[in-house]
């Protein structure tokens, strides 16, 4: 593939781009060369991530020779090294300010994938969960417990990996191989060396950096990793987490837990050192006095906080108290600790943890120590910033409610928990609700520019005003994808007529019905989204109790996603393992909107050709954090500050839900030659509102359903047109000349080797499909004709556009494409009117008007062409000329309250004739006996 070149900029591109991908690669190089900050969002499989790696690798080595160029004319005493093209001429980057002392011009990456078409020198960084391969370390169950021994080994020297990071680290081999974290623990393993240290290592020496959000977007662990960002490029991958994200960096819930657990670890230390002292054997690792004396302070300051966070009493509806962001300096004092004492206090947290964790056989439960460290660091982070701990107009930052979490069940899960912690006490809630806060920070950090990007990003406007900075670069892609291989339908009511929603009244039977019946129509797998996992665990409970899931497990076998991550693989991999059974219907995955399956789990082709969406999933409307989050907006709109624009609560609260949905839905297309069906049903959807949040690729295709039957038969259809127009459609022509069609490639290899619906189908009993060969020697001339005058490449859409024209009976679409094709040229505006022969009789009329507009010229109309099959007929007879028919048929409305139980004529037959030859779908009537409403 020869080089691409994009605002002056050359990009080494695999493959041929699509529009779509160049507009794209376009604004990624648009935000790096004005040091501006964008959002853009491209559907899933759109080859987005590889856009972004190829524009920025190819602006990078742009910007490598910028920077030399501007070095050698300083040498040359600012003379011009290439007098035909002065300095200026390379852009911006050969004279910004900010190059002197850089060394590399980084790029941090966020939820990565690799591309191969560059070479970049490449860090991927983790957590010694991840990556460390100390048995010692590893079989430790904390977390926090595994960090101190780590630390202690290495201080000590005595892990054998960490003492050869610094000879591996400048290996040639290593540090020119890319390596994500798998490759880097197989490394580790093979050259004996500790792939967490070596990690770091090769960050020094990197072009490019990936490491998870929280790495960059926590200050605390900013700082434990040494991640510079003056200069740097900023890359959030998948950022429709990011707002969530940002919040949670600053935000903590203390509970009693946490701190009874954080007192019983002092306590015990100080009763083990005193034991020690009178047996005389003091502790050679502290000054036992000393020791003692920080033990003693560090239990008082911790009983004070639990004491100050318990003398709150609670409203009689237990929803708890809030206060000022601010309150949470009064909150500390109370307990001795403010920003000049909160250094000493985490350090002789964090060496207490560091000795118990070090310390040989059962270790104490020091989570709860190293939480309340972690706390005092963020919330008292720094002195006057007020932006940090309340914006000036927030009055409700700290939330202090009842605990209702089990205790016992806590302590059952956790071996060093003491009878302490079953004690009932009030939880401590600091809740940052502006994610824009640690955006701003990132900015303050002198960052070259900020990239947010993701599939599912919709509403962009109402995203970047939750982000409070300025995204001067905005893109929202159209999809890669045909809207013939789309099916997307609000879907009113269920089989039964009752009007579909997740209430709590409404989502037992009708919802159940609704998906046994579309689990006849969509082959392969299919995908039920629910809002919640009470309301999955709830619906499926019901249904099992009645019989509703055994209807549909005999249909498509189900499957639930787990909560845990425990079981997730193995469920998902019986779901794939059911779906490419050859004798199996397939299979239905039942699962949470923001859960896992949802958030970029690959289902293409055959293991995702539907998506149920079953309800809005709002946030939970009583939940504390939701109710502030709200008022929080809602008062920012009131007091909002010239220039800034902000969300109401009712507007971020719509906004969550419609994230979530978008989320889910893009599960169905995953590349370009992908095809499904969304089916949203809630009646809630058919509001303006709710559709104008959809993804703009997807708007365009959606049909509103008021009869339940009309989406099974639409659907049916579109299974039967995706599935012939991912085959190739051979095109009579002289000399047995075969031409194929643009979409002939849809279905992966392991797809054209599957059944064909009618397996998936049963109570759908079709006639076979076949084509239809015109042996009219003027339409096979005109087809020639027709090649001979256009490229290989119209030539190939125009057949497509008449083939989607005979499955859709869709005249304008086809005169669109068709006038695209054919008017720019006077010389082929015959070539339009020549496709009137191929025109339906319904359309001729109509059809020779457009021509006339459009080219000036008629098709020779006439009122007989517009006759129909029984007029024909009877023409036949009258004159005793044998004329070719095409039959007709109108798809009839199916009635869902008559015709699902007893089976109707609801899909007619359409048999076309034309001189080309064209794919196109043919349902048997009466045919819906087996689809279920009772």
């Amino acid at each position: 593939m020869p080089p691409l070149t994009l605002r002056g900029i050359t990009v080494d591109f695999p493959f041929t781009p699509y529009p779509c991908q160049k507009d794209y690669m376009s604004k990624v190089i648009e935000c790096l060369q004005n040091k501006v900050n964008g959002v853009l969002e491209s559907p899933t499989g759109t080859g987005k991530t590889l856009c972004l790696l190829c524009a920025t690798l190819g602006w990078r080595e742009y910007f490598k020779d910028s920077i030399s160029a501007r070095k050698i004319a300083e040498k040359m005493g600012g003379a011009e090294l290439f007098p035909d093209r002065p300095l200026s001429s390379w852009g911006t980057t050969a004279t910004d300010g900010d190059v002197p002392g850089m060394k590399r011009q980084e790029i941090l990456f966020f939820n990565h994938r690799l591309c191969f078409n560059y070479r970049p020198k490449v860090c991927v960084l983790g957590s010694r969960e991840q990556l460390c391969i100390n048995q010692d370390v590893m079989k430790q169950e904390s977390n926090h417990v595994k960090v101190h021994m780590c630390r202690a080994k290495v201080s000590s020297r005595s892990c054998v990996f960490y003492n050869n990071v610094d000879e591996k680290s400048t290996d040639k081999d290593i540090m020119n191989s890319i390596l994500d974290v798998e490759d880097l623990v197989k490394t580790g393993k093979k050259e004996r060396v500790c792939p967490y240290y070596l990690s770091r290592s090769l960050k020094q020496h990197a072009d490019i950096i990936f490491m998870p959000y929280n790495y960059l977007l926590d200050p605390k662990s900013r700082r434990a990793h040494n991640i510079e960002l003056k200069g740097a490029v900023v890359i959030f991958d998948e950022a429709h987490n990011v707002e969530k994200m940002c919040e949670e960096s600053t935000s903590f819930d203390l509970t009693p837990y946490d701190l009874t657990s954080a007192i019983d670890a002092v306590d015990k230390l100080l009763r083990e050192q005193a034991a020690e002292v009178g047996k005389g054997d003091p502790s050679e690792d502290f000054n036992v006095e000393s020791l003692n004396s920080v033990l003693i302070c560090l239990a008082e300051i911790l009983m004070d906080l639990e004491l100050a966070i318990n003398s709150f009493e609670m409203p009689s509806n237990n929803q708890g108290i809030t206060k000022p962001g601010s309150f949470i300096y009064e909150l500390f004092q109370k307990a001795h600790v403010n920003y000049d004492t909160k250094m000493a206090v985490v350090e002789a947290m964090e060496q207490i943890t560091g000795y118990l964790a070090g310390k040989p056989g059962i270790f104490l439960n020091t989570s709860g120590l190293q939480k309340v460290a972690d706390i005092i660091q963020v919330s008292l982070l720094c002195s006057n910033c007020a932006a940090f701990l309340c914006l000036s107009s927030v009055k409700e930052t700290v939330h202090i409610h009842p605990d209702t979490s089990n205790f016992k069940k806590k302590q059952s899960a956790d071996v060093w928990a003491s009878s302490s912690v079953k004690k009932q006490g009030n939880v401590l809630s600091y809740w940052c609700f502006s994610p824009g806060y640690s955006m701003q920070e990132l900015l303050r950090q002198e960052v070259r520019c900020i990239i947010l990007t993701s599939g599912t990003l919709s509403p962009l406007s109402s995203f970047t005003y939750e982000m409070h900075i300025p995204f001067p670069v905005c893109l929202e892609n159209p999809h890669v994808i045909q809207q013939d291989q789309i099916f997307v339908s609000i879907v009113d009511k269920g089989p039964d007529g009752v009007q579909l929603s997740t209430a709590f009244d409404k989502r037992w039977v009708h919802l159940s019905l609704a998906v046994l019946n579309l689990s006849r129509v969509v082959p392969h797998g299919l995908l039920v989204f629910f809002p919640s996992y009470p309301v999955l665990d709830k619906t499926l409970e019901y249904w099992r109790a009645n019989g509703h899931a055994d209807r549909i497990e005999n249909m498509k076998p189900m499957f639930v996603e787990p909560k845990g991550k425990g079981t997730f693989t193995e469920v998902i991999d019986g779901f794939y393992d059911k779906v490419n059974d050859p004798k199996s219907n397939g299979g239905t995955f039942f699962a949470v909107c923001r859960g896992k399956a949802s958030e970029g789990l690959d289902f293409a082709d055959t293991y995702g050709r539907g998506v149920i969406i079953t309800g809005l999933p709002f946030p939970p409307r009583m939940d504390p954090r939701v109710v502030l989050k709200m008022q929080y907006l809602d008062e920012m709109c009131k007091n909002k500050t010239r220039n800034k624009q902000y969300l109401s609560g009712q507007e971020w609260y719509r906004q969550q839900a419609s994230r979530a949905v978008n989320q889910a839905i893009g599960r169905v297309i995953r590349h370009r030659e992908d095809y499904g069906a969304i089916f949203l049903c809630d009646h809630r959807f058919k509001y303006t509102d709710a559709r104008a949040q959809l993804p703009s690729w997807i708007r365009p295709c959606v049909r509103i359903y008021d009869n339940f039957g009309s989406v099974v038969r639409d659907a049916a259809q579109f299974f039967r047109v995706a599935q012939k127009l991912s085959q190739s459609v051979s095109v009579a022509g002289q000399g047995g000349g075969c031409l194929r069609s643009a979409q002939s490639h849809w279905q992966s290899s392991s797809s054209l080797k599957a059944k064909v619906l009618d397996s998936h189908v049963p109570s759908l009993k079709k006639r076979k499909l076949g084509m239809i060969f015109s042996h009219s020697g003027r339409g096979k001339t005109f087809m020639l004709e027709l090649k001979k005058s256009l490229s290989q490449d119209s030539f190939t859409k125009m057949m497509h556009a008449l083939q989607v024209y005979k499955a859709t009976d869709n005249l304008d679409d086809l005169v669109t494409k068709a006038a695209e094709l054919l008017i720019q040229d006077p010389n082929t505006h015959s070539l339009l009117r020549g496709l009137y022969q191929f025109i339906r009789p319904h359309h001729k009329k109509q059809f020779d008007e457009k021509c006339q507009l459009l080219t000036g010229q008629g098709c020779g109309y006439k009122p007989e062409h517009s006759l129909s099959r029984e007029e024909r007929e009877t023409l036949v007879q009258q004159t005793g000329k044998m004329l070719k028919t095409s039959e007709m048929g109108a798809s009839k409305e199916l009635d869902s309250s008559k015709e699902l139980n007893q089976g109707g004529s609801h899909l007619g037959t359409h048999n076309l004739c034309g001189g080309v030859s064209i794919s196109f779908v043919c349902v048997k009537a009466k045919q819906y006996s087996q689809l279920s409403c009772v």
